[in-house]
């Protein structure tokens, strides 16, 4: 322990307490202040039951824990428990730094189905206590820290959407611009098979058809692939195999329910359910890559046909009348050739970003950890992690 630090219990040097709680039924759309609950603004009221901006732990549910900042005069509700100093030796931006990364409330937590947290498992925490003109140091520290690591992150940020816009731009460019001997077609058009998936059985989540060797993929398989689908987490039997059809290793499989002109190729043969569509393509007619883009470019058009049903979906007959752009053959592999190169940096520059925004979130604890144990007042140690956090947004914004 540093000199002149101390411990202290959180009883101590806190008021903690849960406001009362209004149902959302009560809150009104129009209201003027804001209502907090467990992860921020649940609503809006015409009363606010505190003035100031007040640090919030949520103390129930999946984000027991958690910590947020009122605004000032909220409605505060129940779930969010008020966290408080009662002395003027804690500063309030120091107590949330400490909830933030300086406190452990993990152990604090009981109840599995709802967790939660108590003002009486909150009293006896040891939290440290510096002196109020160290806190204020750290505090300053801190934000300059942050702002500058909150300012990399979203650069970072920016740059992962630069590159998916990249991306997509071109795939425009080049299915809307088209070119000279390029024919309109349907997907019928070009196809040895063309039609929904099979799931015969009545429940479909009957149990005496899973659990063999035979592939099953569904929506949200698709949905989280990026072009080629290698994984699977579900298998039919015989008997599932019996009521649904095995479609082949390179099949196009398109969403039509749920996630509506999700894409993505088989990379081994599957069965799959009636809510996608299988497309077998004619390699004398089309390249298949080249047919994923096309659909790809298509999506959001596609996505709009599916609008408007209680449950927004398409169907076969919405590619009846629906034509795509097909050039020669030789000029489709030199299209899949070029946005195979381009999709290619697209996930390597994310994987990039993600790992740097990764780097970030560590920079941020670690910082903390040095906070809470005394060792960021060393003006060296200052300085050192200001440069970190700053050389990160300026790198983050010029890559």
């Amino acid at each position: 322990m540093k000199e002149l630090w101390r411990f202290e219990k959180l009883e101590n040097m806190c008021d903690m307490y849960q406001p009362k709680t209004i149902s959302t039924k009560n809150m009104i759309p129009n209201g003027e202040f804001p209502v907090f609950g467990a992860n921020g603004i649940i609503g809006y009221y015409n009363k606010y039951n505190h003035d100031e901006p007040e640090l919030l732990i949520t103390c129930r549910g999946a984000t027991c824990g958690s910590v947020n900042i009122s605004l000032p005069k909220s409605w505060i509700n129940g779930n969010a428990m008020v966290v408080r100093p009662k002395t003027k030796n804690l500063s309030r931006e120091f107590l949330t730094y400490l909830f933030v990364g300086g406190v452990d409330i993990n152990n604090i937590i009981t109840g599995s189905a709802q967790p939660q947290i108590t003002r009486q498992s909150l009293n006896p925490v040891q939290i440290p206590i510096p002196p109020l003109q160290e806190q204020q140091q750290i505090v300053t520290i801190l934000d300059q820290a942050f702002e500058a690591i909150d300012q990399a992150k979203a650069n970072i940020e920016q740059n992962i959407l630069n590159a998916k816009e990249l991306f997509q731009s071109k795939l425009n460019d080049i299915f809307s611009q088209k070119g000279e001997g390029w024919e309109e077609k349907r997907l019928q058009d070009i196809a040895i098979d063309f039609g929904r998936g099979k799931s015969k059985n009545r429940p479909r989540n009957d149990e005496k058809l899973f659990g063999g060797k035979y592939p099953f993929v569904q929506t949200g398989d698709i949905r989280n692939t990026d072009k080629i689908l290698t994984s699977y987490t579900q298998t039919y039997n015989e008997v599932g195999l019996a009521q649904s059809k095995l479609w082949p290793k390179g099949t196009i499989c398109i969403t039509i329910a749920a996630n509506i002109a999700e894409t993505a190729i088989l990379d081994f043969d599957s069965c799959f359910p009636d809510s996608m569509i299988g497309l077998i393509v004619d390699p004398l007619k089309a390249h298949n890559d080249y047919t994923y883009y096309s659909l790809q470019f298509l999506k959001s058009k596609l996505q709009a046909l599916g609008k408007g049903s209680a449950q927004d979906n398409i169907n076969l007959g919405t590619f009846q009348n629906q034509y795509f752009p097909f050039p020669s053959l030789e000029r489709q592999k030199e299209i899949v050739v070029l946005l195979d190169c381009l999709n290619e940096y697209t996930k390597e520059s994310e994987q990039i970003y993600s790992q740097k925004l990764e780097n970030l979130e560590h920079l941020k604890k670690s910082i903390l950890q040095k906070a809470f144990a005394g060792e960021l007042t060393n003006k060296e140690e200052v300085i050192n992690y200001q440069q970190v956090a700053e050389a990160s947004a300026v790198y983050s914004k010029n890559n």
